[in-house]
């Protein structure tokens, strides 16, 4: 049966209504950013560039490194945003824009996140690289889809009783990223943990400016978290919902951080933006190696 035109709208072009993108605009294997400054910082990288587009805060540049075919895309902030990038980028590869019908023969996309966090663990020092091998969903957006085949729920009930964690907040779910994604991104300079998903940037991630926090011992209770040794090694506000609509949409998803802070140490990187181009050309290395 179609899609109806209210669902999945398409722009005058037959373009995807906020990305501003066909087909055959990506490529199978997609770097997110969130900010729109940063995809230029990226594809300055690729040795050709071959399409580029921007809708509002969603900027795209698709082109090859090294014989490998790449698009870069900025998300803007938030699981919002999110889930429209995700939904959308899902249509262009896996529903015929036509006939407004899924196809039968699904494509798998790779999807790997370039951003920036502070640590929450002493242990893992500014510069470094923190490759997130779960989402740790605090902000409640995948309750709005099927979740139960993603969601870990021995470890979501530890969470719950370490954190006194609310009965009326949403239920907070842990995804794993694509191990696939993770084998090919890992190394030397790389550590391991969950990344924390919230749905905002002061009161949500416990900062405090005129307004008191619902639980101002969350963050505290957050960096003491460890389930036979995952740990909560930063705070963002993507991962985990590119994890879960990665995992109930059949694609593959790995997020990778420059660490810029360290709080438990009160440390911040003397040279931020030379961490964050020396993540770049990591992954970019990686993608092609």
């Amino acid at each position: 049966m179609p899609i109806k035109e209210s669902e999945l709208i398409l722009n005058p072009d037959g373009s995807v209504y906020h990305l501003n993108l066909k087909p055959e605009h990506i490529a199978s294997t997609i770097i997110f950013v969130g900010d729109q400054d940063r995809v230029a910082k990226i594809s300055k990288h690729l040795d050709t560039i071959e399409f580029e587009t921007q809708k509002r805060e969603f900027k795209t540049h698709t082109g090859t490194y090294k014989g490998k075919r790449l698009t870069v895309m900025s998300t803007g902030i938030g699981p919002d945003n999110i889930d429209i990038v995700m939904n959308e980028l899902d249509a262009l590869v896996n529903i015929d824009l036509e006939t407004r019908e899924v196809k039968k023969d699904l494509k798998s996309l790779n999807i790997i996140r370039v951003g920036t966090s502070g640590s929450l663990q002493g242990d893992v020092p500014v510069d470094s690289f923190v490759l997130s091998t779960h989402g740790l969903d605090l902000n409640g957006m995948l309750h709005f889809y099927q979740i139960d085949p993603i969601c870990n729920p021995e470890i979501e009930d530890a969470f719950i009783s370490h954190t006194n964690w609310h009965k009326d907040k949403a239920r907070p779910v842990i995804i794993g990223n694509s191990e696939k994604l993770e084998n090919l991104l890992d190394g030397s300079k790389v550590y391991k943990g969950v990344t924390a998903t919230a749905g905002g940037f002061y009161g949500p991630q416990g900062r405090v400016l005129r307004l008191p926090l619902f639980d101002d011992e969350m963050n505290a209770k957050m960096d003491s978290f460890n389930y036979n040794g995952i740990k909560i090694t930063n705070f963002e506000m993507e991962t985990s919902v590119i994890y879960g609509l990665a995992k109930l949409l059949g694609h593959h998803a790995c997020s990778l951080n420059a660490i810029i802070a360290n709080r438990p140490n009160g440390t911040f990187s003397k040279d931020s933006k030379k961490a964050v181009e020396e993540l770049i050309k990591y992954t970019l290395n990686k993608l092609v190696s």
